[in-house]
């Protein structure tokens, strides 16, 4: 977090203040500042950035106060400003969308593992409903609460149980899986990307990486799917070429994210441009009445390539960190990016939609509880988006 420019000034006033009671011998260390005196300095710094709204900046003050200075005044002080501030969940972090998203996934997993398990009658299903939602809560508030969580942080977290699933999906379908095996690699991958995401978590990640790794990640698996069609794959190379492109673009998204200031409105534009450059494509072979299954793939994807790096040209000098997308709430099991038209406080705006899977809700509950499990996964894709 030192790394954070809100935070640098917290962070180098308590290495001063570490520094100087190393420098001193410890008799004089005694004599001249005492630890108390030492803590009420900092936890009087850490007020004066609190009132003047830079909450993070203050927290990373009062935890190192807490953490340090042990049974002092100014411990006890800063650990009840920490309490006081929802267990030190911070105004635009991560925290938030963390525990919207931990649980809609818990709840995802209550009818999830059920279903794995290939349970019989509507109790098993009503107990992982019952527990789920809870349970993803309280997972995700203990995660945000162990420690400052930044937007970025959270969106790879949030991100990697989405990516994981989407990947264990992947991978049943190239290997013709059973429909139990199907969900049962669905939950496993997710796991794993929860696990993943908390393991890159662990450094800072800007607003702007989490979102062009997000976005790269589809791209690249829109990428695999255009070009394995024109080569006439079959479907499961199809399913293992979406994949390891799909993995490809979002460790690309990633690098260009993190080696350059890409800001997340920036990534959202450029992705933009490349949905509109397929679109065009698609419209004009439709317009063009070709039947050829190829020349519509082909041209669409060459529309999205072109729309991409337009959309890159046209943002350039846009990377600033400028939107307050931490203020967002997640939306369920994906996290936000918006519908294609979203609507918010009396503004418009594009985004690149994202496709959320779901069960076939056309099976019913007799699919679902009876001797047979629902047979499809359908998607669905958010065209338009209101906030009042």
């Amino acid at each position: 977090m030192c790394g954070n420019t809100i935070l640098s000034r917290a962070c180098l006033i308590a290495l001063m203040a570490a520094a100087l009671g190393a420098s001193l011998p410890p008799e004089r260390a005694s004599a001249q500042i005492t630890a108390a005196d030492s803590a009420a300095v900092l936890l009087g710094t850490a007020g004066d950035l609190e009132q003047r709204g830079e909450r993070d900046a203050a927290e990373t003050l009062y935890r190192y106060i807490t953490g340090r200075f042990e049974g002092t005044p100014a411990a006890a002080t800063a650990a009840a400003r920490l309490d006081a501030g929802s267990g030190g969940q911070s105004p635009g972090g991560g925290e938030t969308e963390l525990q919207v998203w931990s649980t809609t996934y818990g709840i995802w997993l209550g009818m999830m593992v059920p279903l794995a398990l290939d349970a019989d009658g509507p109790e098993p299903y009503g107990v992982g409903l019952l527990l789920g939602a809870p349970g993803g809560f309280f997972a995700g508030r203990s995660v945000a609460r162990s420690r400052p969580l930044s937007l970025g942080q959270a969106r790879a977290i949030t991100w990697g149980g989405t990516w994981g699933a989407l990947q264990g999906m992947a991978v049943a379908n190239a290997t013709d899986k059973e429909e139990q095996a199907f969900v049962q690699s669905m939950v496993i991958g997710s796991a794993a990307g929860v696990a993943g995401g908390m393991l890159a978590a662990r450094r800072e990640i800007t607003p702007g990486t989490a979102t062009s790794a997000t976005l790269g990640s589809l791209w690249g698996s829109w990428f695999g799917l255009a070009s394995s069609t024109l080569l006439d794959y079959t479907d499961d190379q199809v399913w293992v070429a979406m994949m390891v492109t799909g993995n490809a673009g979002l460790v690309g998204g990633a690098l260009a994210g993190s080696r350059w200031p890409l800001s997340r409105s920036r990534a959202r534009l450029i992705s933009v441009g490349g949905l509109i450059g397929g679109v065009a494509g698609l419209g004009t072979v439709l317009i063009g009445d070709t039947d050829d299954e190829d020349t519509v793939i082909g041209v669409a994807l060459a529309g999205s390539v072109a729309g991409l790096v337009l959309g890159g040209v046209l943002t350039r000098g846009d990377d600033a960190e400028t939107d307050m997308s931490g203020n967002e709430p997640g939306a369920g099991f994906l996290p936000a990016t918006g519908a294609l038209i979203n609507w918010s406080g009396g503004d418009w705006s594009l985004s690149a939609p994202l496709p959320s899977p779901s069960l076939d809700p056309s099976d019913g509950y007799g699919g679902r509880y009876g001797d047979a499990a629902p047979d499809r996964v359908v998607w669905k894709v958010p065209l338009l988006n209101m906030r009042f």
